[in-house]
Formats: C-alpha cells, sequence, structure tokens
C-alpha cells in the first residue's frame, strides 16, 4: 500500500511540470495562407483591443457593399473561398466578427471606412447570425450609429434557440463554472478538429492543412482562453429571443436564408420548417443534402450562386 502511494505522489510530481510544459506551447505559426489573408487585411482600434478585419475595393461600376459576417469558433478565413467570387459584384466587402458589442464593432467599423452613409448588404453565418439579427433591431428602431441595412442574408444560425442544439462541448464550456477555464486550457488540435469535423459533411470535410489554419486562427492571441465567454451569447440568445427574431420578423428589408440541411446544429427538417413559419417573407436557397453547418465552405460554389441570385432578385 505504501509503495502504491509512493508512485501516485512520483506520477503527480511528474505530471506538474509536464502539464505546465504543454500549458506554455506557443500557437502554430501561421500557414502562408493565412499569412496573405492577414497581410490583406487590416486593425482598427475598439475600446483598447485591436480588430481584425479585410477591405477591399472589388467590381468597377458597383457601389454596393456587403458586410460579412463569420461564426465561432473560426474566424474570417471562412470567406476565404468565396472572396473572389464577390468580388466580382461587389465595390466593397470589409467584414467582421461577431452580440451587443459585437454588433457596436461593427458599426464603428463602417464608420472607421467612411460607409455609414451607404446602404449595406449583410451576409452572416452561424454565431455572425445573431449579430445581424442585434444590427437589424437596432436600423429598425433608427439607434443612433446604427447601420443603414439594404438586404439581410444569413446561413446556418441559431435563429431560434427552440430549433438549435449546441454540441456537447459547447454546453459544458458555458455552463462549466470553474471548470471552464481548465478545459480551455488544455484544448489542443485533436480535439478542436474532432469535435469541428462532427459539423461538417461526411464529404465535405477539410483537408488537415484547413483544420491546422483554423486552430492556428483560433490561438492566435490566446484566443482559445476566452472561448467559455464568448459561449455565452447561447444564453443571451435565449434571453432576447424576442427581440432578434422580432426584428426579422417585423423587418421589410429583403431577407434570405442560405442553408446546409446535414447541419446537426441547426438540424432539417425542423430547423427549416419553422424559418419558414415564422418568416414566411423570406427567401431561402438548401443546398445539396450532404452540406453541413459550413456551407461557404462546404459548397462555396453553391453558396456564391445563392447570394448572387437573391442579390440580383431586388
Amino acid at each position: 500500500m505504501g509503495r502504491m502511494k509512493e508512485w501516485w505522489v512520483q506520477v503527480g510530481l511528474l505530471s506538474v511540470p509536464l502539464l505546465a510544459v504543454y500549458l506554455h506551447i506557443p500557437p502554430p505559426r501561421l500557414s502562408p495562407a493565412l499569412l496573405s489573408w492577414k497581410a490583406s487585411g487590416a486593425f482598427f482600434t475598439y475600446k483598447h483591443q485591436s480588430i481584425f478585419y479585410r477591405d477591399s475595393t472589388g467590381a468597377v461600376g458597383s457601389s454596393d457593399v456587403v458586410i460579412l459576417l463569420h461564426g465561432f469558433p473560426t474566424s474570417s478565413y471562412d470567406w476565404s473561398k468565396i472572396w473572389e467570387g464577390l468580388t466580382q459584384r461587389f465595390h466593397r466587402r470589409p467584414h467582421h466578427y461577431s452580440i451587443f458589442e459585437q454588433a457596436s464593432i461593427v458599426e464603428r467599423l463602417v464608420r472607421h471606412l467612411g460607409l455609414h452613409h451607404q446602404r449595406i448588404n449583410l451576409l452572416s453565418h452561424d454565431y455572425g447570425d445573431t449579430v445581424a439579427q442585434e444590427l437589424l433591431h437596432r436600423y429598425e428602431h433608427n439607434k443612433t450609429g446604427s447601420i443603414l441595412i439594404n438586404s439581410l442574408c444569413l446561413s446556418n444560425g441559431g435563429i431560434f434557440p427552440e430549433t438549435y442544439y449546441p454540441r456537447f462541448i459547447q454546453k459544458v464550456l458555458k455552463d462549466g463554472g470553474l471548470l471552464s477555464p481548465i478545459i480551455t486550457r488544455l484544448m489542443n488540435f485533436f480535439f478542436f478538429s474532432r469535435g469541428l469535423g462532427a459539423v461538417f459533411g461526411p464529404y465535405t470535410q477539410p483537408s488537415q492543412a484547413e483544420y491546422w489554419d483554423m486552430w492556428t486562427a483560433v490561438r492566435t492571441n490566446d484566443g482559445n482562453l476566452v472561448v467559455d465567454s464568448i459561449l455565452q451569447y447561447i444564453n443571451q440568445r435565449k434571453k432576447h429571443r424576442d427581440r432578434w427574431v422580432g426584428a426579422l420578423m417585423s423587418t421589410s428589408v429583403p431577407l434570405h436564408l442560405i442553408y446546409g440541411p446535414l447541419d446537426p446544429v441547426n438540424p432539417h427538417p425542423e430547423f427549416l420548417q419553422l424559418y419558414k413559419k415564422v418568416l414566411p417573407m423570406s427567401t431561402v436557397s438548401v443546398l445539396d443534402d450532404h452540406i453541413s453547418h459550413y456551407p461557404q465552405l462546404e459548397d462555396p460554389t453553391g453558396f456564391l450562386n445563392a447570394y448572387l441570385n437573391f442579390i440580383n432578385s431586388f
């Protein structure tokens, strides 16, 4: 018995320095693709935070602007596969992250870019959908500083809390209390890629290099350490459902949904049936059966065509 106790003590003593080393592993280096994406963007400051955005001038003769709002836990790089396609239609494509404060950041970015007097087309995904709903609420209620919204296209986001099914790890992190900071520090590429892979279709999985790019983006500036805090948006969606769903129900702004039907987070047909019932004035594009939660990455051509058909319809 004494030897067993001594063995456990030795294991414990050995584990402490190993854990300390693991927790101080630096984030992976940016791949050439991510370095290129970052080099093409810029930063502006919001409340002492450096915010990345990418802005480019596209189609000659077009004055239309689209703002892209990405999801969680990934980054603006989610839009890379349709970026060039959008340049053929839109003059400018600034974009940004995302709920209340995130919406304020988008408004600040619009002013920073001198676009506050111009009508904006919003294209959003996942967490970005909720930010877009808050921006729409502010616009409809003429809030000071709100952006002028020309159209809104949503995609595979938790628009309705009652048909949104977060992954197990998301539930643990958002409600984990003292356990959450420990989990975020122990998070690694293997668990990240396994968890994210579960919301991609079986035939549209990211490559190993793409997973590494996603993980690298999360690790940049210790982003993995605030995952539990960001996940509070799940609770905010329930608390502010009337505000955010109400904005969609009452608006006269053209609405569209691009939907990957294999999404386990917003499952078919439950989500789509509720969407069409609550928002009958919205148009909908349902992609192929094997497309899941990240339609802009899993089927960039189908996604881009669906969006451009919507934009060209009004």
